[in-house]
């Protein structure tokens, strides 16, 4: 690969203008195909199969004349020291639902009169508007329309809130976040190049590649299932390792142009070399993400297929891109000479110039060092005993939202079960007296612990289904309302048997349970098959069975701190006003799967850059320290520098609005964190120095069955220098 990544390079520095423009038009294209047909999101998490999905399809099958147009559901609450029932506020309600059927897209108002949807206290009531459309479809003229009657029925002294199916508040998309990130890691960039033209290089062709891999997302959104959250997981991700890819191909380019060699000599040594890395590197991010199909989850399938075609596009504009901005700027970007020292300093310099303070630090104390990474890994990693999933509902959403504070006023009126309600679904088709069945099993289900009330049997036209409305008494996301949905299932088998009627629990908060179960179940699995994965990978790559092993044990600690600190922050609420997270809560069902398929690639980028160069250079020196000390020496700044720009951009997205993008940015950065300079530059470092040479131990046998695979492209180097060598004795 190394051969033709050197002609690739080659060629890109001489076609540099070409290969440029060729970019740009290929973004301009991606742009104009998004501006034709649009953007078409689908935010359904849903996962077929689950017990609650089936009973979900049980119930449209047989109520298929249900409520399907979009609710939206208008909370009023009682003036201070008046009730709903107060014959002023009676009449303000009412004039205020009277706006409403202006509006020719509502189907139908349920008056809380009428409807007996009215706290017990008499102070808050709320009334169902029905459109004639699903909740997707309802206009934003009609949403401005309930707006404004809300602030009418404000300004007449009567508080009201606006909640129901129908979304007020959408993902943003880009913004803040992105552009923060790029400030910060430009930033990095500056003061590891000492020049600001090399240090914009890599922001130009990150943003390019992140420009067009967005855009082949957003256009497929309208041929596939994508969610919105999947185009925000993938600039993160493209953003981030575009603009690692390139610093790698620049940092080796600059040593390079410093050792005398010619600019394009250089470049196609740096594409050939480090090039190789990024190469290997980025399939192996791409093969990770793809990894979360494996799960059979669509929709972080579609997360992780978003993110996988962006690391492509990325990884394929900086061995490409790259090298023609290389090529066109030519001796510019080489660094400045190093001012003179005097002899003294000289003489230390030379002592040390194959070493640096970090180096001869960690080498020097290695069992202390092992045992203080063990111990702050289990500090960190300790919340994990007590982690707990689900998705974030509007309870979880910043108290500014029209959400939040639609979900605390039902709450504050009926209960927080009102903003999780469990729909359960009679099969009486089997019994011999439906209507007297399904009455029993309604009673029955109300004497279950954490059960507010539950609503009368609401039979299909056959008579032989009926549903129930089980409001519990805590919110969606609290243990306890699992709790019952599971009891709810449990009872099944005893109602099954004496009254041959069949239970089956749905509804979204139902759903959500569902899905942190599966998602939990395959966690394991998922962790194993990356763990296998890298196991081999590492084998082929380093010709060593220690080495592969530390590697995957030092990535397991990192997902474990990860999940710990998240666990911490996001779900004990300790630092959330720091971070500026709106609320604490169960953590994203879906993080763990995610964070062990992206953290994985990442820490094995890291892992290639540094573990690489100590392998090349104990092959040339046979001796073990030397070689980790070289390689903290000549690798360690650029994957500090490389790990602090992910950082950055990881922990620009705290920033976002949406919970979801700025739970995952905060869980990714300290990942990242953790994984790049508690591990990757301290533990592993100081595990090889333990190891010694036996680090590199690998039976002959093992050693003639397995490939090779030049991750830093050393067979081109050393056949550039065979060939240099014979011209000059030739000469």
């Amino acid at each position: 690969m190394a051969k033709y990544l050197y002609k690739l390079g080659e060629w890109a520095s001489q076609k540099s203008r070409q290969v440029l423009f060729g970019w740009i038009a290929i973004l301009i294209v991606a742009a104009i195909g998004v501006g034709s047909v649009g953007i078409t999101f689908n935010d359904d998490m849903s996962i077929p199969g689950t017990k609650a999905e089936k009973a979900m399809d049980v119930m449209n099958k047989e109520f298929p004349h249900g409520e399907s147009g979009g609710q939206i559901k208008l909370i009023f609450k009682a003036p201070e020291g008046q009730t709903l029932e107060s014959s002023s506020t009676h009449q303000k309600i009412q004039d205020t639902l009277d706006l409403v059927l202006n509006d020719k897209a509502v189907e139908s108002i349920a008056n809380p009169y009428q409807a007996g949807t009215i706290s017990k206290n008499k102070e808050i009531g709320y009334a169902t508007i029905t459109y004639k459309v699903s909740a997707d479809k309802v206009t934003d003229a009609s949403k401005d329309k309930i707006k404004g009657i809300a602030k009418i029925a404000e300004k007449n002294g009567v508080q009201t809130e606006i909640g129901g199916t129908v979304a007020f508040s959408h993902v943003k998309i880009g913004g803040t976040s992105e552009l923060v990130g790029i400030v910060i890691a430009f930033g990095i960039l500056v003061f590891t190049f000492a020049s600001f033209l090399a240090a914009g290089l890599p922001i130009i062709t990150a943003i390019i590649g992140l420009g067009i891999g967005a855009m082949g997302i957003l256009i497929s959104s309208n041929f596939f299932s994508v969610q919105a959250t999947s185009l925000s997981l993938a600039s993160m991700i493209g953003l981030a390792v575009g603009i690692d890819y390139a610093l790698f191909i620049i940092s080796r380019h600059r040593q390079q142009l410093a050792q005398g060699l010619s600019v394009r000599e250089s470049i196609a040594r740096a594409t050939a070399t480090a090039g190789s890395a990024v190469v290997f590197a980025g399939l192996t991010v791409i093969v990770a993400l793809c990894g979360l199909s494996v799960v059979g989850i669509p929709f972080l399938t579609s997360m992780g297929l978003s993110a996988a075609f962006t690391v492509l596009i990325v990884m394929l504009v900086s061995i490409t891109l790259v090298p023609a901005l290389l090529g066109m700027f030519g001796h510019r970007l080489s660094p400045k000479p190093k001012k003179q020292v005097d002899s003294k300093k000289s003489l230390v310099v030379k002592k040390n110039k194959d070493s640096n303070k970090w180096g001869r630090f960690v080498t020097r104390y290695p069992v202390q060092i092992v045992l203080v990474c063990l111990i702050v890994t289990g500090i960190i990693s300790s919340p994990v005993l007590h982690m707990e999933l689900g998705l974030p509902d509007n309870g979880m959403k910043s108290k500014e939202t029209i959400e939040r504070r639609a979900y605390d006023s039902m709450a504050e009126g009926f209960g927080d079960g009102i903003n999780g309600p469990l729909v359960v679904v009679l099969d009486g088709s089997k019994s011999p007296n439906t209507q007297v069945s399904f009455t029993k099993v309604a009673k029955e289900l109300s004497d279950l612990p954490n059960v507010s009330s539950v609503s009368p049997p609401t039979p299909n036209q056959s008579g032989k289904f009926a549903m129930v409305t089980v409001l519990p008494k805590t919110g969606p996301n609290d243990s306890k309302t699992k709790d019952l949905v599971n009891d709810i299932r449990e009872k099944e088998i005893n109602v099954n048997k004496y009254e041959k009627v069949k239970l089956m629990v749905t509804g979204s908060t139902a759903v959500n349970i569902d899905i942190s179960d599966k998602l939990s179940e395959a966690l394991p699995q998922f962790a194993a098959l990356i763990v296998i994965f890298a196991l081999l990978l590492l084998l082929v790559v380093f010709r060593s069975i220690l080495v592969p092993i530390k590697a995957v044990l030092g990535f397991l600690m990192t997902l474990i701190a990860t999940l710990g600190f998240s666990v911490f922050v996001l779900q004990d609420g300790h630092f959330i006003n720091f971070f500026g997270i709106p609320e604490a809560g169960p953590l994203l069902n879906f993080m763990p799967v995610l964070t062990t398929g992206i953290l994985f690639g990442l820490a094995m980028d890291y892992e290639v850059f540094l573990v690489s160069r100590m392998r090349e250079d104990f092959t040339h020196l046979r001796d073990a320290n030397k070689s980790i000390l070289s390689s903290l020496k000549h690798s360690g700044p650029v994957v500090t520098a490389a790990g602090l720009i992910m950082i950055s951009v990881f922990a620009s997205f705290i920033f976002a609005e949406d919970s979801t993008i700025k739970a995952t940015g905060l869980s990714m950065a300290f990942g990242v964190l953790f994984d790049a300079f508690v591990v990757r530059m301290t533990l592993v470092p100081a595990v090889m120095t333990l190891l010694g040479k036996s680090a590199w131990y690998l039976p002959k046998w093992l050693d003639k069955s397995l490939p090779t695979i030049d991750v830093e492209g050393e067979s081109i180097t050393n056949h550039i220098e065979d060939n240099i060598d014979k011209k000059v004795r030739k000469y």
